[in-house]
């Protein structure tokens, strides 16, 4: 049963998988999320008023570096050359919205990149915020298309 699960070996142990075999293709990820906020943060965002400074600045930098160090944060993830990664955030009436596109010309996918630069944009989102309203919310992050590889192409139906 364990032959059909790539990350355990014949023991049944964690094991990165070897992709020294593969071919380099080019490659995407596009993950989203969104941090829900009240309507005081809202308008504070809104306002440039948000006592810590340029909210989606610091978390678009922030989702910029999470994805080039995923790595560090997933033992099983290869380390790649991560050669694109666009952060959008979007201020909205419920609060920020995030989406992340990752790139590279890999052995293998990017898609723990994106989900972890929207994941670590949203944390800077709430450590930015969390001083105006404790009761800010990280919800929904999840890969929404992949592109390249064996596997092919993937797009999250609506």
């Amino acid at each position: 049963m364990t032959e059909q699960f790539t990350h355990l070996d014949a023991a049944g142990h964690a094991r990165m998988v070897d992709v020294t075999a593969k071919q380099p293709t080019v490659r995407a990820a596009t993950a989203s999320g969104r941090v829900q906020c009240g309507p005081s943060v809202v308008a504070a965002l809104r306002d440039g008023a948000v006592p810590k400074g340029d909210v989606l600045a610091v978390a678009r930098i922030a989702g910029i570096a999470a994805a080039k160090r995923t790595p560090e944060l997933l033992p099983l993830a290869h380390v790649i050359g991560v050669h694109g990664v666009v952060v959008d955030l979007e201020i909205t009436d419920e609060g920020v919205s995030i989406i992340a596109t990752v790139r590279t010309a890999d052995r293998t996918g990017v898609e723990m990149e994106a989900l972890t630069a929207v994941s670590v944009a949203a944390l800077a989102v709430v450590d930015m915020v969390k001083g105006l309203d404790k009761s800010v919310r990280i919800a929904d992050v999840q890969l929404e298309a992949k592109s390249g590889g064996r596997s092919g192409d993937w797009r999250r139906e609506a």
